[in-house]
Parts: C-alpha cells; structure tokens; sequence
C-alpha cells in the first residue's frame, strides 16, 4: 500500500493531525536535517501501524514535506482502520 503524507517537522509533538485532501497530515518534532524528519516520520508511522520501521519505506519526496511511503506486510483496509477517518463531504 502507498500513503500519502504531508509532513510538518520542527512541532511541539508527535502526531497525526488528520487528513489533508488525500494525504495524511503528521507533525514530527525532529527537524528536517540531515534526514532527522524523516526517521522521525518512518519511527512514529511504524509505532502507530503497530509493524517495523523496515516495513515502511518513503519512495517519493525525502526532501519534500509531500511524501508518499509504502507500506509492506500489511492490508489497506488494516491500515486505514489504525488511521482516523477521511471526512466525506
């Protein structure tokens, strides 16, 4: 599975904040240097999907704060579930 992520480094806690149009909104606290984000983003993803940071890969945006990552050795419909919902209107 792909999900689209849009990143905000440098914030006072780690979280999901909700959905931003399609992609998924996270604050990190690391700052965007030398990849810090990043590993911050892979670390709290894997932690909230309850699977290992292996099983995330960022395949689009490292640089960016637009990100789409893939996630391995887990269902869509699981993921979707540990993730607050999209708003449908």
């Amino acid at each position: 599975m792909k999900l689209e992520i849009k990143v905000i480094p440098g914030a006072s806690v780690d979280r999901i904040i909700g959905w931003y149009g399609h992609r998924l909104k996270v604050s990190v606290t690391a700052q965007p240097d030398k990849g810090k984000a990043n590993a911050a983003v892979v670390r709290f993803l894997a932690k909230t999907l309850g699977i290992a940071k292996k099983d995330l890969t960022i395949i689009s945006g490292v640089s960016s704060p637009l990100k789409v990552i893939k996630i391995n050795n887990m269902a869509p419909n699981e993921v979707m579930r540990l993730l607050p919902p999209q708003w449908q209107g």
